[in-house]
C-alpha cells in the first residue's frame, strides 16, 4: 500500500489510538489522533483530512452508537463530501444499515484484521480523491455556466430570422431539440442559445461530441464507471449525463452513433435513468436533451442506419440551420464582424473590406459555411499589409478544384489523406490519431 492520503482517528480508547497509529503510520502520508470528538471541527478546518476514522461510542459502556451519529451528522453538515468509516465493537445489520444511510463509508469492527482494515482504507482514500475530483468538475461547470453569456448570432436574412423566430417559441419549454445543418453553420452556438434562453439557464451546459468518441469508450463517457469496472478504471467517474442532471446535455454529431450506442442511448432517454458500468445500481436523471448533426438523418432512418424510435425522442422540436450560402447580406455582415474581430486581436490597421473582394466573398459558395468565413477573414488580417482587404487577400479555392478534390478515389491517397489529416487534429500524437481513425496505433 502505497502512502497516500491523510488520517483522522478518533476513539476515547488511547490503547486502540496508538494500535492504529502503529498499523497505519507507514502506509499513510499524514496523520492525527484525538480522545476528544469536539476537536473534529478544528480538525477539518486546519488538517483537512482525506477520512475520518470516528468511534461510535464514546461513554462508557454505551453500545448505542448514538454518540458516533451525532459526530457523523456534525461531519457531513461540515463537508457533504467527507468519507467517514465508523469503529465499533457493536456491529449489526441494522446500525451498517443506518449507518450507510446517514453517510458512512464503512465499518471496521474491534478486533479488526490487518489486512482487510488497509484495504478499506485505500479504498477509502481513494473514493475521497474522486469525490474531489467531482466537485471540483462541478465548479469548473458552475463557473462556466456563471460567466457564460448570451452568445452572439449574426443574421438578418429572412431565414435567420425564421429560425430566431421558432428559438423565442422554446424559451419557456424544456422539450428535445435536434438541430439540423452543414458543418460550420454553427450548431454549437445555436445550441447554447437554447440553454441560456431555457428555465435551466442556470444550470450545467454539458457539450461532448459523439463524433470523437471510441466505440468502446461510449458507456463510460455517457454513463460513468466504477472502480474496477475495467483494466484502466482506477477510480469511479462520472458520466456526462450525471454531470449534466438538472440542466442541459448537447450531443453532438448524433448521426455517428452505431446501432449498439444507440440502443442504449434511447435506454437512458426513455427511463431517465443510467447504470454505470461496473454497476448494477440505477441513477436517476434529469437532463433536456440538444442533439445535432450534419447528416441527412431522415434518410439515414429511411436506410436503416438510425432508429426512428430514438429519432422521435429527440426532435420533439427540429431546426434547420440554413447554409451560408443561402443567407444572402449575412456574408457581409459576417465579414464585417470577423474583420473588426480580429483588426484588434492582431493590432492590425485595416479598416473595411473592398467592394470588389466583398463581392468575391458573396459569389463564393462556402462549403464550410460561417467557419470558413471566419478563418478566410482571419488569414486575410493576417497576411494584409494594407488598410483595406482586396480580393487578392482572399485564397478562395475554385469549384472546380473542389470537384477535382471530391472525386479522387484512389484509395491509397484517401488513405493517405486520411491519416494526415488525423495527424493534424491530434497534433501528432500518435494514439490520439488512431483513435480518431478508429485503428490500433500499431496498425
Amino acid at each position: 500500500m502505497q502512502k497516500q492520503g491523510k488520517i483522522l482517528i478518533i476513539d476515547d480508547n488511547e490503547d486502540i489510538l496508538f494500535a492504529l497509529n502503529l498499523l497505519l503510520q507507514p502506509h499513510v502520508e499524514k496523520m492525527k489522533v484525538t480522545t476528544q470528538p469536539e476537536r473534529i471541527e478544528h480538525f477539518m478546518k486546519t488538517f483537512q483530512p482525506d477520512v475520518i476514522l470516528l468511534d461510535m461510542n464514546f461513554t462508557k459502556d454505551a453500545d448505542s452508537g448514538q454518540e458516533g451519529f451525532h459526530w457523523l451528522k456534525k461531519i457531513k453538515k461540515n463537508d457533504p463530501d467527507a468519507v467517514v468509516i465508523f469503529i465499533t465493537a457493536y456491529a449489526d445489520t441494522e446500525k451498517a444499515v443506518r449507518a450507510i444511510k446517514a453517510g458512512a463509508t464503512d465499518f471496521i469492527p474491534k478486533p479488526w484484521e490487518k489486512e482487510k482494515l488497509l484495504a478499506t482504507v485505500s479504498s477509502a482514500i481513494e473514493l475521497r480523491k474522486s469525490r474531489t475530483e467531482v466537485t471540483h468538475l462541478k465548479q469548473k461547470v458552475a463557473a462556466f455556466e456563471s460567466n457564460r453569456s448570451v452568445p452572439e448570432i449574426i443574421g438578418e436574412s429572412e431565414a435567420m430570422q425564421s429560425l430566431f423566430e421558432t428559438i423565442d417559441k422554446l424559451k419557456e419549454t424544456d422539450a428535445n431539440i435536434l438541430i439540423l445543418g452543414e458543418n460550420g453553420t454553427g450548431k454549437d452556438m445555436i445550441a447554447n442559445l437554447l440553454c441560456c434562453c431555457s428555465p435551466r439557464a442556470d444550470k450545467p451546459f454539458v457539450h461532448i461530441d459523439l463524433g470523437t468518441i471510441p466505440g468502446q469508450l461510449f458507456e463510460s463517457e455517457l454513463f460513468g464507471h466504477e472502480k474496477g469496472a475495467f483494466t484502466d478504471a482506477r477510480q469511479e467517474k462520472q458520466g456526462r449525463f450525471e454531470i449534466a442532471s438538472g440542466g442541459t446535455l448537447f450531443l453532438d454529431e448524433i448521426g455517428n452513433l452505431t446501432p449498439d450506442m444507440q440502443a442504449k442511448l434511447l435506454t437512458a432517454i426513455e427511463k431517465q435513468q443510467i447504470i454505470r458500468l461496473g454497476s448494477t445500481i440505477p441513477l436517476s436523471i434529469s437532463v433536456r436533451l440538444i442533439c445535432a448533426t450534419n447528416a441527412d438523418i431522415h434518410e439515414m432512418v429511411a436506410n436503416g442506419e438510425f432508429r426512428q424510435d430514438l429519432l422521435y425522442r429527440i426532435n420533439t422540436i427540429e431546426l434547420h440551420i440554413p447554409p451560408l450560402r443561402e443567407r444572402g447580406r449575412d456574408i457581409d455582415l459576417l465579414a464585417e464582424h470577423f474583420l473588426q474581430r480580429y483588426r484588434k486581436k492582431y493590432k492590425k490597421d485595416i479598416r473595411n473590406i473592398s467592394g470588389q473582394a466583398m463581392k468575391k466573398l458573396r459569389e463564393y459558395d462556402w462549403p464550410g459555411n460561417v467557419r470558413e468565413l471566419q478563418h478566410a477573414i482571419e488569414r486575410a488580417v493576417i497576411l494584409a499589409s494594407g488598410f483595406t482587404l482586396t480580393p487578392d487577400d482572399f485564397m478562395l479555392k475554385s469549384a472546380a478544384y473542389r470537384k477535382s478534390k471530391a472525386e479522387n478515389l484512389n484509395l491509397d491517397q484517401l488513405e493517405k489523406e486520411a491519416i494526415e489529416k488525423a495527424l493534424i487534429q491530434s497534433g501528432g500524437n500518435m494514439n490520439r490519431a488512431a483513435e480518431l481513425l478508429g485503428i490500433s496505433r500499431f496498425t
